[in-house]
């Protein structure tokens, strides 16, 4: 999606400050003891309290409001009744639509205090985004944003799931372009005034593949690495770019 006109941009200014409440309400109840579809209904309940609706189901039919994934699940998991334990590595990731516009946030959250090396993880995953985001101007090639965050991947220790990118966002849960968060030459596309994209560095403790569990949604490190994912909505513009779904 381009931002064409003002009511475009309250929309998407609207769902994405949505989606970023909906993200702190989780993120701030999550606790050893609980449910992950605990956790999802907490979402769920604020969100459609305003009217929001999960994109996710919208879009794909997928049995639950919010994904959330766990220690090795990357992206994508279903809200069950896996208990939460401390020391997991929670990802959740909120995608929600009003009056036909959507945003998708990420956040990764240690459950309790956790180990040295999953809280490093979940923090790189955080600077990669940031370091990417200063890249993120009108008329830089998309390809650059994934420079930026393997790089600082890499310089940390971790690795970049390849697989797995970000992508344009707004009228539909997934749009072009595609923005991978890995440098290749191949990479196309110039990042446009107005632009709506997802940029979402999704990363593990050691290299990896993804595969698919037999629910047939969450994806998963092949050899069950730790995963990290932290993601934000924002609109290119010719200056610094504008995070709609940051609280």
């Amino acid at each position: 999606m381009t931002i064409s006109s003002q009511a475009d941009l309250d929309g998407m200014s609207r769902i994405g400050q949505l989606v970023g409440q909906a993200l702190q309400h989780m993120s701030g109840s999550v606790c050893p003891g609980m449910t992950t579809r605990e956790l999802d209904e907490i979402g769920a309940k604020f969100l459609s309290s305003q009217g929001a609706r999960s994109g996710p189901q919208l879009a794909y039919d997928f049995p639950g409001f919010n994904c959330i994934s766990v220690n090795e699940e990357a992206v994508h998991g279903v809200p069950r009744g896996r208990v939460l334990r401390d020391g997991d590595v929670l990802k959740i990731d909120v995608t929600a639509e009003l009056n036909g516009y959507i945003a998708d946030a990420a956040v990764t959250v240690v459950v309790g205090k956790g180990s040295v090396r999953a809280r490093r993880l979940r923090d790189c995953a955080r600077s990669a985004f940031c370091k990417a985001l200063e890249f993120a101007r009108a008329g830089t090639a998309v390809a650059e944003l994934g420079r930026a965050v393997e790089s600082e991947v890499k310089q940390q220790g971790f690795a970049v799931l390849e697989e797995l990118t970000g992508h344009g966002v707004g009228r539909a849960v997934h749009e072009a372009p595609q923005v991978p968060n890995y440098y290749a030459a191949s990479t196309r596309g110039t990042l446009l005034d107005g632009m709506v994209i997802a940029l979402e560095p999704i990363i593990s403790e050691k290299p990896a593949h993804i595969v698919t569990e037999k629910d047939g949604w969450t994806l998963r490190t092949h050899n069950r690495a730790l995963a990290a994912h932290y993601e934000h909505t924002i609109v290119i513009r010719d200056g610094a770019p504008l995070v709609l779904t940051a609280i």
